[in-house]
């Protein structure tokens, strides 16, 4: 049961986080939303209000420290953290050969250094409250894809720290669950490169395949609420999976194919 219990979602701003944190508030819990958007924060905080207890606190992973004053904030307002969602996240995209050096390190920055900030920040509080650690991986993090080496590699990390994980806190009576959304609703299409948001949504995903947000929450929720291991949302993202673990050549088969098929779709300059 998650009534009463206090919950830090990174990211929160928007998308799954925002999401996440409506489906939340239907459970009773104290949530406290962190993102770099203030504004879009406190928006949410006054819709949730009414449901549950909101602190809205102004956070940035890539910045060291950033995440402890939210955890402090949020001890100081329930007494405790219960669990921590490291939530806050981004896409590079792109081949290697148009990239370079700098989009790499801005990914990993902070898709996997901002996931290990908030795992430090809370970390204390969670051993204190035997808690659980969430953290937010993807389908990418099993089946890599042309164009997202950046973003691939970042939730293969995710994904690997999650398994370490495990086995090193399981002895302290803390959880650790990994998610791995397939293609949600979201605004991950709307952030270039540099992590600047845009009007237009650049995502090539089709709408008909992404998942509505409020339906991976509450998927998300209920993995967290039961301490699940690992959750894969979405079916296609199920599906992604298993046939990448069984019949890789069958998932790269469909990729090339994809990327043919996107080429020539492409506008000629």
């Amino acid at each position: 049961m998650l009534q009463g219990k206090t919950i830090l979602v990174t990211g929160a701003s928007s998308g799954i986080g925002a999401a996440v944190a409506r489906e939340l508030a239907l459970h009773g819990a104290n949530l406290v939303l962190a993102a770099r958007r203030r504004a879009r924060l406190d928006a949410l905080a006054a819709e949730l209000g009414a449901r549950a207890r909101v602190l809205v606190h102004e956070v940035d992973v890539t910045r060291d420290g950033s995440v402890e004053e939210a955890v402090a904030a949020a001890e100081g307002a329930f007494g405790a953290l219960d669990v921590a969602i490291a939530n806050a996240g981004f896409a590079v995209t792109g081949r290697v050969d148009r990239l370079g050096i700098d989009d790499y390190r801005r990914q990993l920055e902070t898709n996997v250094f901002g996931v290990l900030r908030t795992v430090y920040a809370a970390l204390p509080a969670l051993k204190r409250a035997r808690g659980q650690l969430v953290l937010m991986g993807s389908v990418s993090g099993h089946v890599p894809a042309p164009g997202l080496s950046p973003y691939t590699m970042s939730k293969f990390a995710v994904r690997a720290l999650a398994e370490a994980l495990h086995a090193e806190l399981e002895p302290e009576g803390v959880g650790v669950t990994l998610l791995s959304p397939g293609f949600v609703v979201s605004e991950i299409g709307q952030v270039d490169n540099q992590g600047r948001w845009h009007d237009v949504d650049a995502s090539r995903v089709p709408r008909w395949l992404r998942m509505p947000a409020d339906e991976a929450a509450r998927q998300i929720v209920a993995a967290i609420e039961t301490r699940r291991r690992e959750a894969i949302i979405t079916t296609h993202g199920k599906l992604g999976v298993f046939f990448y673990r069984h019949a890789p050549w069958l998932v790269r088969a469909a990729a090339r194919l994809g990327a043919r098929a996107r080429r020539r779709a492409a506008p000629v300059s």
